[in-house]
Formats: structure tokens, C-alpha cells, sequence
């Protein structure tokens, strides 16, 4: 391959997947602004804080059959002392931006996914950083996010760490037992410690619990489980023992108000972290000093008949944006509103005068405004004045007029006039800010796409010049005579960009998605007489007629692939129509068994799509299973091996595959019990993972003991990830990728009089046996099941979830102590193993047919560019939050296999062509 292309590939496709970044989600943080808060005495001088991780709105506000709550204390604070309704979460449904949306007021940079939503790269206000004081309690990474952006000296932490959270603990919950006895500990201090005691009779400030129990119930146990409801009850009773320590302490002196809420839900199947309902509908209830009491509802405002299924009908229910809480604390205990928060303050909840309401909203006003103002200038002095286009609604200091007129309505005590025109002018900073924050992204979209266009014409060129024999006589080094006017044009060109870019101060990468364009259309029109070359060629040996059905087929076979992301039922119709290939073809005659292979097993893969998805429950059965029958499937390929290629390693392998569905098994059931994860079955199981690496080198490089080295190696891993029926996946996609390969081999005019017994992957670096040959239109189906094949493995026993959810329970061999890396790290090995199987039959199909790994290549990253073109334009940061990370997702998955396809090419060699020096000689055989 050529090495020099293969690393503009990546570096292009680096500033493509970057680029939505700059375009969609780009850091809506600015600086500079005033702080604001209510001049009006505050209503509280402390505020507690309870945040469930992981606790679904539905699991606290529902009855049981019985018509009995799973938390009697906080249903009596709704139905006797306080206010409730939904807070309503935003993707990703993760810890970090869940609390920094509850606590800072804004949704999380996206960016921040580079830094596993640990690190914002951007700093920001929050309540606890303008409070006098705050205490916090519970995990050092979630504590940690406002400790670093706060001043040190007035936000403490009492915090476990993270090794401290373990899955397969028999009582999870035990964490939020630790936070209430050691808060319960902190106040029984405060009596020997006058400085202490003194702090916690100042106003303004903020005890924070962190409550992780719910969250590691539910990744173990799932939602639905009385592990889970038990640990609801616990932390029920928990909050009741807190809320009467405070009140003791404060000799209940009634100003005190309390919220508690949760930073995301969780699926029925215990994962999170995008758009369910169940994941972003959390609970939110608030009581004490300041906060309403239980009212009938004056209208129903919400269609969702929630309120009835939890038999709450009779009260009046405020539903906010999870970004809304950060005001109503901040305007309970009469702190600044954090400078970045875009909530909106949820006014329904405040049981104080109707002059405070109007008041704080104000304060509201004139905080958000401060934000777009802010975004507004910059902009205007970064924008030539000649392209400058300012947001109508708030041009001419309306912004400075709709402050003039709530001031004058609130001198005048029109404060319900003064409230409906706070909102609107809420409304409409907001939405200012929005029209800022996309200002340029029709300039930068229109940039990328000439970019993407410009690459795609230019492998269309490599593929023609180099792989075909489009352009008889005339594969030189593709370098057409320089033509110093087109050269003049584009330079031209980019002088004027550069410039307009420069004097409008833009970001660095503003450069790179205007200039790459640039040399990329460039070489295309130097390299036109390519293109009527081959144009011509392809009229006269074909015919325009043949062209253009193969055109359309393969248009519909990128759609078909496109389609495959939104709907995990493509999968099944694609393997459906694919099955019929062979039996379409002159092998139907010639190859009927092999067909029929092909066509059975395609059928068998074609179920699991439509099978629910893997990892709401564990089967240990179907986990025993899948491991037997692969098992047993080895043992039999074992058989069919030429004597020599019976090599012990293989027998090994069968072993250790037996010896992995044996742990598995036991240690599933340890957890199960309510036990630990024996120390045994884990070093087992990181053995095998690690051995998985480099046994498969131990065998001769002939090609199918390899292959069934590779599958092997791969099983054993797989089936201690196995949560379900995808070690039955795992068979039937060997199974494929065995007839794949034969098909491949029967219906080529060049290798078809070969033996898959005598080939062998070294022949990849020594073609010896022949010229490799040129591109055929036939080749263009290879390329396509490719990339096919690689959805399915993602897609067959999963959906979109299966990216972007935390789901630890298919790790539990390895361990079950909390490490995102570590757990992230092995989820994603569970998909690539998948994708090195396809590639590994992939680069077999290279050596059978003789074809240069660039060639297919090139047409493999030519389709994916076409479908990563149309996620480009269905990327969306509006509508529902299902929409936005279903869109999100699907572009990331697309780009995420382009960049990796020259990795997977480069684990396929390792995998099937290496060899460790000592075995290159003959292969120990039984």
C-alpha cells in the first residue's frame, strides 16, 4: 500500500471528523461578564444538595402493584411539603454532564469527550463557586469537576475513590451509606470545632451529597431488580436521617431548602449515556425555606400521562431543563447566578413574594443577557463589517431597551408583567446566543463538503490511474505537465481565503477547512485528461448503458449501507439479499454445496439483528452455549486440516477456549451469588486476553489453520465478554466469513483452479505465483461486503446504545471494581474483535485473488467517504435528543472506521501473517 497516501488519508479524515466539532459543537463558554444576583434578601442561608446518580424519574415517583411507594418519605415530601416534576437531562447522559448541567447551569462542551467527560477544556462558574461556602461528600471524579474550577479555600470535599465502586459488590449501595455516616460524622466535629461551627452559621452556603448507589445497582443488577428498589428505599430513609440531622442542628430555624434530583436515568438493561426516555427523565423535588408547597394543579400542561401513572394527579407538577436547577439554587440561598448558566429560573417552585420572583428572574435577565452580549461582540470584532450580519431581535439596542422596560415595570410593581417580559427577553438572548454560536457553520459546512468532493475526486483518480485499465498506457507517476494558469488560479485563491481569514482573526482550524479544498480541487483539474481517458475507455468497452447499472447498483448498495445505521432490520434484509449471490451465478451449478453454505449461513446470521439487544439480561445458559458450540465447531475444522497443519498450538487453543467458557461460568455465578470476582478466574481471564495476542503467530502461515488460529484465539475472549446469545454471533460470523472466502475463490477467473489448503498469507509480501492484476467491476462487490460485513458486526447484536452506553457487565470476568479506562478499553476491544475477523477474511480474499491491498482499499474508503458525506449533512444539534445523538453517533461511527480501516488492515497482517522467528521453519504438527 502506499504509505504516503494511506497518511493523507488519515490526516484528511482527522480534519473531517474534527470538523463537526467546530461546526455543531463548539464551546458555548465565554468570558468577561459581571456576576448577577437578586438585591431582595434571599428566602435560605443554606442549601442541601442530594444528586442519585442513575435514578430514573419513573422508579421514584411509581407504585407498586400494591398502590405501595418504594419511598415513603420523599412521596410524603410531595404530596405534604414540597414541589415536583421532571428535569429533563441532555445527551451525552453521563455523570460528569449531568452535574456540571445541575450545578454550572449549561450542557456540557462536547469537546470535553476527548477528556472522558473528566475535564472541561474550557473553565467555568458554578453555584458552589459562588457560595461562601460548600461541603461536598461522596466520589473524588465528580467532586473533583468543582473543586478545580472553584477557589480552593471555600469548596471541601469528603470523597472515596473511584477503586472504592465495585459491580460485583453483594451491597453496592454501601457508598451512600459511607456519605450519610460520614456527613452525620462532620456535624457531630463541628461541636469541637469553633471555626467549623462558625462557617456552618454563615448564609450562602451548600451541602452537597453524592449519592453513586442507584447508579452501580443499576449497571449490576438493572433497573427492575429489588436490588435496585431496595437501594431506593435506603437512600429514601437516608435523606430523611439527613434532613432531620440538619434540622436538629439548625434548631430548625426554616431556613434551610433542600433539592434533590439525579444527574441521568438508565435503561431497563442498566446502561446510559444517550437519548432514551428512561435515560434522560430524572426526578427533581424541592422543600424548605423558600420552596412551594403542595398545590392542585390549575391546567395540565404536559400530554404524557405520567403524572396519572404515578398517581400524582392532584399536584401540580413543574417539569425544567436539567440547566434550570442551577437559577433555583442559586436564587434560594441569594448567590450570583453561575456567569454560564442558560437555565432558565423555574419560578413555580418559589413560595416568596411575587416582587422576589419578578426580581430574581430579572437577575435571570440580565445574567444571560451579559452571556450574548459577550458572544455578540466578539463576533462583531472578528467579522469584516462588510459580513458582519447581527441578530435582528436584539439589533439596535432592543437588548438595552427590553432591560429599560422590565426595570420600569418593576418600579411601577407590574411584576407579572414584569415576569412575562423577563421570559421573553430570556428567549430571546438565548436564542441570540444560538444565532452566534452557528454564525459560520454554512461557511464552514460548505467548506468541508468541497473538501470531502475534492478528496473523493482525487481517489477516483488514484483508483483509475493505478488500479484499472482504464488508461491504457499511461500509469507513469500520475504527474501531468504543470499548467502554470491553473496553478496561478488556485494559489491565488488561497492567498484571498488566507487572507479574509487572517484579518477576521479566526481559529486555526478555520485555515486548514478553507485550504484543503484548495490543493485537492487543484490536482484534479491538472489530472482532467485521466478522467476523459477513462471516460472514453469505459464508452467504448462497455457502453454507458453497462456504466450506468453499475452506477446505480452501487448507489444502492452505499444507501443500503446508510440505512443500516438507522435500522439494525437493514442488517437482516441486506444478508437476506446477499445470501442469494452465489445462487444467482454460474456457481449455483458448479459450487451447489458451497452455495447453499453460503446462502444457509448468511439466513442463520440474518436472525440476530432482529433479536433483542445484547446486555439487558445475562443467560448464563446461552453463554455455556455459544461456548460448546464453538467448541465444538473448532474441533471439527481441527479435523479437517491436512495432517500437517494439525498443529498443538491449535489443540491449545481448543482448551483454553474450553477453559474460558468454564470461567465464564463460574465467575458470572460467583457475582450472581453476591459474591466477589475469585482472583483465580480473573488472572485466567487476562492470560487468555493477553495470550490471544500472539498465539496465533505460533502457527504456520498456511492460510486456514491461521484463520482458525485467529477464530479460536478471538472465541475465547469473546465468550468472557458474553453477556447473551453473541457468542452464537460470533459462530455464525466465522461461518460467513469461512464461505465468503470459498465464494470468493470459486467464482474468480484467476484463482478458482486454486487450493485454500496451499495458500498461504506470506504470498501478500512474496507474489511470486504471478502479476497481481488490475481492478474488475466484479471487485466492487468484494469492497461492498466489506464494509457490510463491518455493520454487521457492529450492528448484530446491538444498536446505536451499544457505542455510547455504559454497560460494565460484560467485563465482569476481568473486573468489576470501577475503571472507566480500563472497562471503556475492553468494551471496545469486544467490537474490534468483530471488525478483525471481517478484516483478517478480507486481507485472505487479497492473497486468493491476487489483488493489492491498495486496490479494494481505495474502493472501500471511496463508499465510506460517500457515506460519511451524508452523515456530514444529517449531524443535527436541534430537535429531539434522540435525533441529535442518533446523528451524532452515526457520524462518528462511519468516521471511526475510516480512520481505523489502515489500523484494521495492519492487525489483519499481524494477525494472519506474522510469525515469531523461532516457528518460521517447519510447524510442530501432530
Amino acid at each position: 500500500m502506499d504509505i504516503r497516501l494511506a497518511v493523507i488519508a488519515f490526516a484528511i479524515h482527522i480534519v473531517f471528523f474534527v470538523s463537526i466539532f467546530d461546526i455543531y459543537f463548539t464551546s458555548p463558554l465565554v468570558h468577561g461578564m459581571t456576576p448577577h444576583s437578586t438585591k431582595l434578601p434571599p428566602p435560605a442561608k443554606r442549601l442541601v444538595l442530594f444528586v442519585t446518580d442513575g435514578l430514573r424519574a419513573n422508579k421514584l415517583f411509581s407504585l407498586d402493584g400494591n398502590g405501595q411507594t418504594g419511598a415513603p418519605y420523599l412521596r410524603g415530601i410531595i404530596e405534604n411539603t414540597g414541589s415536583w416534576g421532571i428535569s429533563h437531562t441532555r445527551v451525552p447522559t453521563e455523570s460528569r454532564p449531568g452535574h456540571v448541567a445541575l450545578i454550572g447551569g449549561f450542557y456540557e462542551d462536547v469537546s470535553a469527550v476527548s477528556k472522558g467527560w473528566k475535564e472541561n477544556p474550557v473553565e467555568f462558574d458554578s453555584v458552589f463557586n459562588e457560595s461562601r461556602y460548600t461541603w461536598s461528600w461522596g466520589n473524588i471524579e465528580i467532586l473533583n469537576i468543582f473543586i478545580k474550577e472553584a477557589q480552593v479555600d471555600h469548596v471541601f470535599a469528603h470523597a472515596y475513590g473511584s477503586e472504592e465502586v465495585d459491580y460485583a459488590e453483594a451491597l453496592p449501595s454501601k457508598m451512600d451509606t459511607w456519605v450519610f455516616d460520614k456527613f452525620e460524622a462532620f456535624l457531630d466535629d463541628s461541636t469541637s470545632d469553633p471555626k467549623l461551627a462558625s462557617r456552618l452559621q454563615e448564609d450562602k452556603i451548600v451541602l452537597f451529597l453524592y449519592l453513586i448507589g442507584l447508579d452501580t445497582t443499576g449497571h449490576s443488577y438493572k433497573p427492575h431488580s429489588q436490588e435496585y428498589r431496595e437501594n431506593i428505599r435506603l437512600v429514601d430513609e437516608g435523606v430523611e436521617r439527613m434532613v432531620e440531622l440538619i434540622e436538629g442542628y439548625y434548631q430548625r430555624d426554616g431556613r434551610t431548602a433542600y433539592v434533590l434530583s439525579s444527574d441521568h436515568g438508565m435503561t431497563d438493561w442498566g446502561s446510559h449515556g444517550s437519548s432514551h426516555p428512561d435515560e434522560t427523565l430524572t426526578p427533581l423535588l424541592a422543600w424548605g425555606a423558600g420552596i412551594n408547597k403542595p398545590r392542585p394543579p390549575h391546567k395540565n400542561n404536559y400530554q404524557d400521562n405520567f403524572s396519572e401513572e404515578w398517581g400524582l394527579s392532584h399536584l401540580q407538577r413543574s417539569d425544567v431543563h436539567q440547566a434550570d436547577i442551577a437559577p433555583l439554587m442559586a436564587s434560594l440561598i441569594g448567590v450570583p447566578y453561575p456567569l454560564n448558566s442558560v437555565g432558565t429560573l423555574p419560578i413555580a417552585y418559589l413560595d416568596n413574594s411575587l416582587e422576589f420572583q419578578a426580581e430574581s428572574l430579572f437577575t435571570n435577565v440580565r445574567q444571560v443577557m451579559a452571556q450574548f452580549e459577550v458572544k455578540e461582540e466578539h463576533k462583531q470584532r472578528t467579522t469584516l463589517s462588510l459580513f458582519f450580519r447581527p441578530f435582528k431581535p436584539l439589533t439596535d439596542g432592543r437588548s438595552l431597551k427590553l432591560i429599560s422596560e422590565i426595570e420600569v415595570l418593576l418600579e411601577a410593581k407590574a411584576f407579572n408583567d414584569s415576569i412575562t417580559k423577563s421570559h421573553e427577553a430570556i428567549r430571546a438572548a438565548l436564542d441570540g446566543m444560538d444565532y452566534y454560536q452557528t454564525y459560520d457553520r454554512l461557511f464552514l459546512a460548505a467548506s468541508v463538503t468541497l473538501g470531502y468532493l475534492g478528496w473523493m475526486g482525487y481517489l477516483l483518480f488514484q483508483l483509475i490511474h493505478y488500479h484499472t485499465a482504464l488508461t491504457p498506457g499511461n500509469h507513469g507517476n500520475g504527474q501531468p505537465p504543470s499548467s502554470i494558469s491553473t496553478t496561478l488560479i488556485f494559489a491565488s485563491i488561497g492567498i484571498i481565503v488566507s487572507a479574509l481569514l487572517f484579518v477576521q482573526s479566526s481559529p486555526p482550524m478555520y485555515y486548514i477547512y478553507c485550504l484543503l479544498p484548495v490543493p485537492l480541487w487543484h490536482a484534479i483539474c491538472q489530472r482532467y485528461r485521466t478522467f476523459s481517458t477513462a471516460y472514453g475507455t469505459i464508452n467504448r468497452d462497455y457502453g454507458i448503458s453497462t456504466v450506468l447499472v453499475t452506477l446505480g447498483l452501487s448507489i444502492a448498495g452505499v444507501e443500503i449501507l446508510v440505512l443500516s445505521l438507522f435500522y439494525r432490520e437493514v442488517v437482516s434484509l441486506g444478508l437476506l439479499a446477499i445470501a442469494m449471490w452465489p445462487l444467482m451465478s454460474s456457481m449455483r451449478k458448479d459450487h451447489l454445496g458451497v452455495s447453499l453454505g453460503w446462502f444457509l449461513s448468511c439466513l442463520l446470521l440474518a436472525i440476530f439483528p432482529l433479536m433483542p439487544v445484547v446486555g439487558r439480561d445475562v443467560s448464563l445458559p446461552l453463554i455455556i452455549a455459544a461456548g460448546s458450540c464453538i467448541l465444538l465447531a473448532g474441533a471439527i475444522c481441527f479435523q479437517q486440516l491436512p495432517g500437517h497443519d494439525r498443529s498443538w498450538v491449535l489443540l491449545a487453543q481448543l482448551a483454553a477456549l474450553a477453559m474460558a467458557t468454564l470461567v465464564a461460568y463460574l465467575s458470572r455465578s460467583s457475582i450472581e451469588r453476591g459474591g466477589s470476582l475469585p482472583a483465580a478466574n480473573k488472572l485466567i481471564s487476562w492470560s487468555v486476553l493477553v495470550a490471544s495476542f500472539f498465539v496465533p503467530s505460533l502457527v504456520s502461515t498456511a492460510m486456514l489453520p491461521r484463520l482458525l488460529s485467529v477464530g479460536l484465539s478471538f472465541s475465547a475472549v469473546y465468550i468472557l465478554m458474553s453477556t447473551s446469545h453473541e457468542g452464537f454471533f460470533y459462530l455464525m460470523l466465522c461461518v460467513v466469513m469461512l464461505h465468503w472466502l470459498i465464494c470468493e475463490q470459486k467464482s474468480s477467473r484467476t484463482a478458482s483452479h486454486l487450493k485454500l489448503g496451499n495458500v498461504s498469507f506470506s504470498d501478500a509480501i512474496n507474489l511470486d505465483k504471478g502479476p497481481s492484476r488490475k481492478l474488475e467491476l466484479v471487485d466492487l462487490r468484494c469492497a461492498f461486503f466489506f464494509v457490510f460485513f463491518i455493520l454487521t458486526a457492529f450492528f448484530g447484536t446491538g444498536n446505536i446504545a451499544s457505542i455510547n452506553s455504559f454497560d460494565p457487565s460484560s467485563v465482569y470476568c476481568f473486573l468489576t471494581v470501577y475503571n472507566s479506562i480500563v472497562m471503556g478499553s475492553l468494551l471496545l476491544w469486544k467490537i474490534a474483535i468483530l471488525f478483525i475477523l471481517v478484516t483478517c477474511t478480507f486481507q485472505a480474499i487479497h492473497v486468493v485473488l491476487r489483488v493489492p491491498t491498495s486496490s479494494l482499499f481505495l474502493v472501500v474508503l471511496l463508499m465510506s467517504d460517500c457515506m460519511a458525506l451524508q452523515f456530514f449533512f444529517l449531524v443535527r444539534d436541534s430537535g429531539s435528543w434522540l435525533e441529535i445523538g442518533t446523528s451524532i453517533s452515526h457520524y462518528v461511527i462511519v468516521m471511526c472506521i475510516i480512520l481505523f480501516l489502515n489500523l484494521l488492515l495492519v492487525l489483519a497482517k499481524f494477525f494472519t501473517a506474522f510469525t515469531f522467528p523461532p516457528m518460521r521453519g517447519k510447524t510442530h504438527s501432530l
